[in-house]
């Protein structure tokens, strides 16, 4: 799947009336898109066809309540500068684990079945507007790095992409749910998980963050491997048709973005 972010995705946040320049990358099959659109009518249209998409063992009964709920929820995310939202599900069976490895080489399978166990991630793509020129995309990325590197509990790194200089930060949270939600009725721990990803514009003054969020942090590895192969597909130039033809592999060669992680 390709997807090209402009500034028609969303109301981003922009120096006076200048907009952010378009961006592509590609997502693997697995993601869910959030019905992002500039007018109601637009969002009302997209969220039907979400549901239907996310439900696709469903019916008008689940359909129709849920549609209202994501059209809500994508008017917030567009007014927030979130330009791109989309929800990943993934199946844990091990069969499917084994399909996925023999076959592409990765960890999950995109078609999952709710009752063999799913991961779950949210990813966003967000264009924030930072003071630099074409060639400070460097500048641009080492300042990134000097704030982020500040707190202790991130672990931000320096990323070389095809694309340009890069920046990752990870974060590991933990919580401790209360005993009125969880299901044995004891306090449970729950590890969460965010990869960031900071990408300057060489076309512009703006940097792209691509933020991927999970409480499944027994398939960390995979949810890395899938944030990195994103990663190596972002471009600021439209791609070919034989580049938007070509399948995000986890599995090829690349810089990982996330190897570890500190828990705060």
């Amino acid at each position: 799947m390709t997807t090209s972010v402009d500034s028609t995705s969303g109301t981003l946040p922009h120096h006076a009336d200048e907009e952010p320049p378009p961006l592509w990358f590609n997502v693997p099959d697995g993601f869910f898109a959030l019905p992002l659109a500039a007018t109601p009518e637009e969002r009302a249209e997209r969220s039907h066809e979400f549901v239907r998409g996310l439900y696709s063992r469903g019916d008008e009964s689940i359909w129709e309540p849920a549609a209202p709920y994501y059209e809500g929820l994508a008017e917030l995310m567009a007014g927030n500068g979130i330009s791109y939202s989309a929800m990943g599900l993934f199946s844990t069976a091990e069969e499917a684990e084994g399909a996925a490895e023999g076959e592409d080489g990765g960890g999950f399978e995109a078609r999952y079945e709710g009752a063999d166990g799913v991961a779950q991630c949210a990813f966003t793509v967000a264009a924030v507007p930072t003071d630099q020129s074409a060639k400070d995309t460097d500048v641009a990325a080492q300042g990134i790095l000097a704030v982020l590197s500040r707190e202790p509990h991130n672990d931000a790194r320096w990323l070389d992409l095809p694309c340009g200089p890069a920046v990752s930060c990870i974060t590991l949270t933990k919580y401790q749910l209360s005993p009125k939600v969880t299901a044995t009725g004891e306090a449970v721990d729950l590890l969460t998980g965010q990869i960031q990803v900071h990408v300057p514009f060489p076309t512009g003054p703006f940097t792209a963050i691509f933020t991927l969020y999970t409480a499944s942090t027994d398939y960390w590895t995979e949810f890395c491997d899938i944030m990195a192969a994103v990663l190596r597909t972002v471009s600021f130039t439209e791609p070919s048709e034989d580049e938007e033809e070509a399948p995000t592999d986890p599995s090829s060669p690349s810089a990982d973005p996330v190897s570890s992680g500190s828990a705060g």
